[in-house]
């Protein structure tokens, strides 16, 4: 089968879930015999970040054969605008850009490789094939956030192709209820993300001279907030003097990283609390941890989190988030909080004064996480790509896997 992933968003040097999965499907699907092609859109040239197998199509619809298109300034300022008062409206000026600019380029690669499906990782790369270029080919509609936000946040003009496409997949069961009650008839699929199932396990058991809390993600103010980790451990860093906090990580706004380096020096913490960047090896990272601290406040999934868990670290969130309290069970695998830093900060307090609470709630959030190991998930993928390439199904089918 000819597969082509398409992501209408940067890549180079995207260290984020999305473009992690991306690269992951990829790969997986080229290793089980596909013909795969990735398409996404950077003003950057290059490759992605994450490694991609040599045999897999790389298309960068803003740098295809002799074309350099770069998203224009006046859209940019355009977009920063109207963000100030419509979310919406804002997105929009994005498929604007593609409308103008990348249809030739994306029509071009539809007749070279000629897949015989598309896996759309968000609604306006479906948007693109099915509305603008009107493909018949069958596209499968990924939905890699909160699917309420698409009918609320996501512009009206991506809308059509979520009806459009041959099925719609979602993270978790409680995304499937806001597309089902819209379209009654379309197809979806509950897969989860691949999380690593990791032979190595944090050693929380044996007596150690320091103690490490870790965050990874992206370092984002309003989603990821890792300021929140920073605020809260400093309530708690003169009572508990062996433990320190690694924050792993980029973010695209130097203002938000100066923001979290100021913050932990007027905290007098320069010597407690860590930036570390990013990284490749993030087992390494979460296996020399004893608790993994996720204060995010929206979240399609949460893979970093799915893997600290993985990793037999007790995990702490936030019991607002819809994704983190999917993955976490507040007292059996791990621990939610309120959204404010005290209920962080007391919480946190709990795991790090009581070894065998970390240790019970390690080895639940592995046990936890079995369910998503790659054998389950890449079954489910392929029995969804044969139904919609083959017509196999009903139109009203809904999967959990």
């Amino acid at each position: 089968m000819k597969l082509l992933l398409a992501n209408l968003s940067d890549m180079v040097d995207d260290t984020g879930g999305l473009a992690k999965v991306h690269c992951s499907f990829a790969n997986e699907m080229k290793q089980r015999g596909h013909d795969v092609a990735m398409v996404f859109c950077d003003d950057k040239i290059g490759k992605p970040f994450f490694p991609v197998d040599d045999g897999v199509e790389l298309y960068n619809l803003q740098h295809y054969e002799d074309m350099d298109i770069l998203f224009p300034k006046c859209l940019k300022v355009k977009r920063e605008i109207i963000r100030a008062f419509s979310t919406q409206r804002a997105r929009a000026v994005n498929n604007e850009f593609v409308e103008e600019y990348l249809l030739k380029s994306a029509n071009s690669i539809l007749h070279k490789f000629r897949p015989d499906i598309i896996i759309s990782f968000q609604p306006a790369a479906s948007k693109l094939f099915l509305c603008d270029l009107e493909t018949k080919i069958p596209v499968i509609t990924m939905n890699h956030g909160t699917t309420e936000d698409i009918f609320h946040i996501y512009p009206q003009a991506e809308i059509p192709a979520l009806r459009k496409s041959a099925a719609c997949q979602v993270l978790l069961p409680i995304f499937a209820e806001p597309i089902k009650k819209r379209f009654p008839k379309m197809k979806i699929a509950v897969i989860g993300n691949v999380v690593p199932q990791y032979e190595e396990e944090a050693e929380l058991a044996c007596a150690k001279e320091q103690y490490k809390i870790i965050f990874i993600g992206r370092l984002v103010k309003k989603i990821k907030r890792p300021h929140l980790l920073i605020e809260a451990f400093s309530k708690l860093a003169d009572a508990f003097p062996h433990w320190i906090v690694e924050i792993w990580g980029y973010g695209s706004k130097k203002s938000y990283q100066w923001f979290l380096e100021t913050t932990i020096r007027r905290k007098g913490l320069s010597e407690r609390i860590f930036l570390k960047g990013t990284t490749h090896d993030v087992a390494s990272v979460l296996q020399k941890g004893d608790l993994f601290v996720f204060p995010s406040a929206f979240e399609g999934f949460g893979l970093t989190l799915a893997e600290a868990m993985s990793m037999g670290l007790p995990p702490l969130g936030c019991k607002s988030c819809v994704a983190v309290n999917e993955l976490i069970q507040d007292g059996v695998n791990g621990l939610l909080a309120e959204d404010s830093v005290d209920s962080l900060a007391q919480s946190m307090r709990m795991l790090m004064e009581n070894q065998d609470l970390r240790v019970r709630l390690g080895k639940a959030a592995r046990a936890s996480m079995r369910k998503y190991r790659a054998s389950v998930i890449w079954a489910a993928w392929e029995e969804l790509l044969d139904e919609c390439v083959n017509g196999k199904g009903g139109d009203n089918a809904h999967r959990d896997f």
